[in-house]
């Protein structure tokens, strides 16, 4: 064999030797572009969690037995309907609302300043010993914007074991209280609490604030203001009493209800 030929086929053996190697590192590198595409994303894998996190809280949960305005387009006026709910907790967030939130948007005075609440729907703890002078201030006299004289209720007895009843002759839903203190004295209510029942061989029971204690409400701060507080959710009850809890020299109440309408912005 020549040298030029011994060169020829040394060269060949080269060419086949680095072309060899090429494919192998082509092939490698596939098998690892290969590898990288099959493998998920965490990002995308926590994007799709999202969803199931959000939707744990958008759990609506509310409390009670609760008003609702009639939002289907029913009767304008009348005792509302009821929805009965779970748990004590906040509004859920905005893009979660409920068609018809547990609340009374439009209200309607009982009748206490009309007249329309009678005489015999109101009393009062220990009324038997109403006599006298005390006679003028009966419990039927707690009449919003009264005036003249016998213009309030004066409680007897100045402790917290007294009470103001109203019966409302069958069962309705109460949305808010309005107090006055008397009219010709410097003599009100600072603070009360509000008990309710459906029947009267019921127990009596508190109304209660977010945190399961009894709610205590303010009350007047002179003799003529109206001081307005409404009731969410609002009570369904036959009987309500008003508990003062305190007051400015003796306890002294003018007053009226307001009921819950039916009703639809």
């Amino acid at each position: 064999m020549s040298l030029v030929q011994s060169l020829f086929l040394t060269v060949l053996a080269c060419i086949l030797l680095t072309g060899i190697a090429l494919i192998g590192v082509n092939t490698q590198e596939e098998e690892e572009q290969e590898e990288q595409e099959q493998e998920p994303e965490p990002e995308q894998e926590e994007e799709q969690e999202e969803p199931d996190i959000q939707e744990e809280e958008s759990i609506e949960t509310w409390t009670g037995r609760a008003c609702t305005c009639d939002c289907e387009g029913g009767s304008p006026s009348g005792i509302p309907t009821f929805a009965p709910i779970t748990t004590v907790a906040p509004p859920p967030p905005s893009r979660y609302f409920l068609e018809c939130m547990p609340e009374c948007p439009y209200h309607q005075a009982l009748g206490f300043e009309s007249g329309a609440v009678t005489s015999d729907q109101i009393s009062c703890s220990k009324q038997e010993q109403y006599i006298g002078w005390f006679s003028s201030w009966t419990p039927e006299k707690a009449r919003l914007n009264s005036q003249g004289y016998g213009c309030a209720w004066l409680s007897k007895f100045q402790d917290t074991s007294q009470w103001l009843q109203i019966d409302l002759k069958e069962v309705g839903v109460i949305s808010g209280i309005l107090t006055q203190g008397r009219c010709d004295a410097d003599e009100w209510i600072t603070k009360y609490s509000v008990q309710y029942r459906t029947d009267e061989n019921l127990n009596w029971v508190y109304y209660k604030d977010t945190t399961g204690n009894n709610r205590v409400f303010y009350g007047n701060a002179d003799r003529s203001s109206m001081v307005q507080n409404f009731l969410r959710p609002p009570i369904v009850a036959r009987y309500i009493r008003l508990l003062p809890l305190g007051w400015h020299t003796r306890i002294a109440i003018r007053m009226e209800l307001l009921m819950c309408l039916n009703k639809c912005a």
